[in-house]
């Protein structure tokens, strides 16, 4: 299967294969509110995200509790079903400059930019107000890998000071009648660093966030 039917599989888990928004919230009126908007609403920016294999989310973090935070990114990489890696992305705390150390709005805005290269390895840029974060990561030889976020997909929950899964860059299940699925895996939603025993997934990376 090639990347581009994986991503638009990927995106029907959402309904659609056009720029999607979603919404997770709490009745609780100091908890975190999150929206996601998938790929892009000009038709032609998403035909070339398409042709290069890029997924590219815009995520909103709202809150009143928000402001004067400091936020942590950190990300595990699963391999054959164990954890091989736990390592921060970004840690606002340790940042050089004093004013991106802390988050000065009710609102923190996070876009992210990922594509499998032709080295396999799996690329991520997280681009934060003026500052961005880019990595990359071994991957197996495979077209068919998928970002998701889980905190959206999941409906997993989100609060301060406690870290929450928010994003997965995972391969799909792959059902005895050779069928694939990422939605299933995506939305299973608990035990979420045992993907690779359950659903016999090879390799996955698994990001956390934290607002503290």
């Amino acid at each position: 299967m090639k990347k581009l039917t994986a991503l638009a599989v990927a995106l029907a888990c959402f309904g659609a294969t056009t720029a999607q928004e979603s919404q997770v919230d709490f009745d609780n009126p100091k908890g975190l509110k999150m929206e996601t908007e998938y790929s892009s609403n000009i038709e032609e920016v998403r035909d070339v995200l398409s042709f290069e294999g890029i997924d590219y989310m815009k995520i909103k973090f709202s809150g009143t509790d928000l402001k004067g935070k400091s936020y942590h990114l950190t990300v595990k990489e699963i391999w054959d079903g164990k954890i091989v890696r736990d390592t921060t992305i970004v840690n606002s705390k340790k940042l050089s400059y004093e004013q991106f150390q802390k988050i000065n709005d009710t609102l923190f805005n996070l876009k992210v930019i990922s594509k499998l290269t032709y080295k396999n390895k799996l690329k991520l840029t997280f681009k934060i107000g003026r500052i961005g974060f880019t990595r990359e990561f071994d991957a197996i030889e495979s077209d068919e890998y998928s970002l998701r976020n889980l905190a959206d997909e999941s409906k997993l929950e989100i609060d301060y000071n406690k870290k929450f899964y928010l994003l997965a860059y995972i391969l799909p299940y792959e059902r005895e009648d050779g069928s694939k699925s990422w939605c299933e895996v995506g939305t299973s939603g608990k035990d979420i660093e045992n993907w690779g025993k359950k659903f016999g997934i090879k390799h996955y990376l698994l990001f956390e966030m934290k607002f503290e």
